[in-house]
């Protein structure tokens, strides 16, 4: 079965085509036949478009919407330009999966599209107003091209839906709860969910023996306590906001500082808000880049000392969480590092890990230095008593999987 799976963000849309077969699944590796993105909907679009192995191309070229975009990389799957053999016309392409950003309370699994789950998709706009509208467009512009071929709706926030109250419930007035799910939902649920399947595949361990703290570390950043497989608490909260420090993203701070700037600086709340998500993090500190690997570059070639103390601040809450994490499981088997900087950044991972020497977490300074682009495994000491490891995330392949489960259980048996 070939999925086409889709991200759409407000002006992107990033895709892979993956052929779920299961001799190619079955070794995680081979599944996707093309990838890449769309950026700038809406202007000049910079369209980037691969097929694996074998063609790639990229270009500028206007993109007035996202229907345009989707059209855009569907015309080129299907040509003869891309070189992809399994692909000759619309019909080979049998189904799409999308990413949804929040599903609320009401979607705590992948589903296939309906018009009730679009409906559920926008009563949840309010949780997710930059994010859904978009995802939404993303759907829309699939039934249109596509017509009636099983789309799914694989959601973000799902995988966190097994967090008990005492996790997800801020200390405010329950009836705000009550009235407006004002809780923690979480978010990258796709990524913690792919990595601790795929570490349960390394060790061959039944999924109720999952124990795992995982860190998603890239532009956005989150930590998942995974326990008997289950997500028990997460770092981003009712929005990605929350938790640890991001690239633009500040993470946690006290609630007062939103007035605080508001009157100082002369901001609406809304403008303070802006300012918490896209100019803050690292960016923030620094004065210089959201990019850690151009941080790095800056703190260890030329000292500078902005850059350096992102980096540190940016480390130690992570640390932080890892501790806290700790002790809400009651102890774990294993720290998983994932995301951009996760998987490629060892001095990244050595910060983080050498203030948690006491707890026994020790890192095999050649091994991690070893582990980047997209190499899998483990990075601690033999002789260390809680493990780390390096897992690519895979969202994509998540989600095709998924889709190709669900159109698997919607056909009647025999």
């Amino acid at each position: 079965m070939n999925i086409l799976v889709l991200n759409c963000g407000s002006s992107s849309l990033k895709f892979q085509l993956i052929a779920t077969d299961l001799e190619r699944i079955a070794n995680n590796k081979d599944a996707r036949l093309a990838h890449g993105q769309i950026e700038r909907i809406g202007g000049a679009g910079i369209v980037t478009l691969i097929a694996d192995g074998k063609t790639s191309h990229r270009s500028a070229t206007p993109v007035r919407d996202t229907k345009s975009a989707v059209e855009t990389v569907v015309r080129w799957i299907a040509s003869e330009t891309s070189g992809i053999d399994e692909i000759k016309s619309l019909a080979d392409i049998h189904a799409i999966g999308h990413r949804v950003v929040h599903g609320g309370e009401r979607f705590r699994q992948s589903v296939l599209i309906t018009e009730e789950v679009l409906c559920g998709i926008e009563d949840c706009i309010e949780l997710a107003p930059l994010h859904n509208p978009a995802n939404i467009k993303g759907i829309l512009a699939a039934r249109e091209i596509f017509g009636g071929i099983p789309q799914a709706a694989v959601f973000d926030t799902a995988f966190h839906q097994t967090l008990p109250e005492k996790a997800y419930l801020y200390a405010l007035p329950y009836q705000l709860y009550r009235r407006h799910k004002i809780r923690r939902y979480g978010f990258h649920g796709t990524s913690h969910r792919y990595v601790a399947y795929r570490y349960r595949t390394i060790l061959n361990l039944p999924r109720e023996q999952v124990n795992v703290i995982t860190l998603h570390l890239g532009n956005g950043c989150s930590i998942a306590a995974i326990k008997g497989g289950n997500s028990i608490d997460t770092s981003m909260g009712l929005t990605p906001l929350e938790g640890l420090v991001m690239g633009t993203r500040s993470g946690d701070l006290d609630a007062a500082i939103i007035e605080f700037i508001s009157s100082k600086e002369g901001l609406t709340v809304q403008e303070v808000e802006t300012l918490l998500n896209t100019q803050s993090g690292l960016l923030g500190i620094s004065g210089l880049t959201n990019d850690m690997r151009e941080l790095l570059a800056e703190a260890n070639e030329s000292g500078d000392r902005r850059a350096r103390l992102a980096i540190e601040i940016f480390c130690y809450r992570a640390s932080k969480y890892i501790g806290s994490y700790l002790a809400a499981m009651n102890g774990a088997e294993a720290i998983v590092f994932t995301g951009g900087i996760g998987e490629n950044s060892a001095e990244i991972r050595r910060l983080i890990c050498e203030r948690l020497s006491w707890l026994g977490i020790e890192l095999d300074a050649q091994l991690n230095e070893s582990f980047t682009g997209g190499r899998e495994g483990v990075i601690g000491a033999d002789a260390a008593r809680l493990k780390v490891y390096v897992i690519p995330t895979n969202e994509e392949l998540l989600i095709a999987r998924d889709t190709a489960r669900l159109i698997g259980e919607s056909k009647p048996s025999g």
